[in-house]
């Protein structure tokens, strides 16, 4: 009898000390950012991301698995296109719950037609304008200046759209030569359509952004845009929509590119945090 007692004993003090580690483990891993009820009801959501086609490389690559790792029932569907044509499509109703400029122009636009939860809206990252030729290029340019001479092609973002190619202009008139080069100007629909011009050989130079060209290895970069002559900073911002069908998703995805693992993978790709 006093066997079965001690057993007993034993058997509820196991259970007790099982029931403490359960609730314990719970609540660290919970401190650690892991599952908790909250992100539990997240199961099944589709975060719709409208983002500027240079931040493609980063986000296919690297940080939307990183997310889904992290939220296994959350699925994010990317559209990649010039943050113009994004801006256009949004206002039209374009199905999206995260918008990511390569521009504050665009971002702006949209704050002050209230289609923007200003509460989410952060200068987030910075990049770099730079001169591209092909990586075999033999063309004597190591300048802005030297578009002058440029006989062919030069490739820019249509500045009617994509923020790269308003940048281009930008620096094009700032250092006076844009009269003379206009006429030799290929426009692209994006930023990514300039840079494959380039790598294709189609162009015999272009603008684009510095992590466009650290991304392709068919080009080379000439030069970066002379300070003076950039007087608009390089700035993408990003924001939920008002107009989203899954806002806490959505923050959710906000918040996480604001973590230090999502600035260390944007930094690798060549871009800088906005301080």
């Amino acid at each position: 009898m006093k066997s079965m007692k001690k057993l007993l004993i034993v058997a509820a003090i196991i259970l007790i000390a099982a029931v403490s580690i359960s609730a314990c483990s719970a609540g660290f891993f919970d401190f650690l950012g892991g599952d908790s009820s909250s992100d539990a009801s997240l199961n099944g959501t589709d975060i719709k991301l409208a983002a500027a086609a240079s931040l493609k490389n980063a986000y296919d690559d690297k940080l939307i698995p990183m997310f889904e790792e992290k939220y296994p029932g959350v699925k994010v569907t990317p559209t990649y296109a010039s943050s113009g044509d994004l801006q256009s499509q949004i206002e039209n109703g374009l199905d999206a719950d995260v918008f990511m400029s390569a521009a504050n122009k665009q971002m702006n636009t949209l704050a002050d037609e209230g289609l923007v939860d200003n509460k989410t809206n952060v200068q987030f990252l910075e990049n770099k304008v730079v001169l591209i030729v092909p990586k075999d290029s033999t063309a004597n340019i190591s300048s802005f200046d030297d578009l002058k001479k440029v006989n062919g092609t030069i490739a820019i973002g249509n500045p009617e759209s994509v923020p790269a190619g308003q940048y281009a202009q930008e620096v094009l008139n700032n250092t006076g030569i844009w009269t003379t080069v206009e006429p030799k100007l290929s426009l692209g629909t994006d930023v990514t359509a300039v840079l494959n011009q380039v790598a294709q050989g189609s162009a015999d130079c272009g603008i684009v952004y510095a992590t466009d060209a650290k991304s392709n290895d068919n080009v080379k970069v000439v030069c970066e845009a002379p300070d003076n002559a950039l007087k608009t900073p390089v700035i993408y911002p990003v924001a939920v929509l008002k107009n989203s069908t899954n806002p806490d998703a959505a923050n959710k995805f906000v918040e996480f590119l604001q973590s230090q693992e999502a600035k260390d993978v944007f930094v690798e790709y060549g871009f800088t945090i906005h301080e």
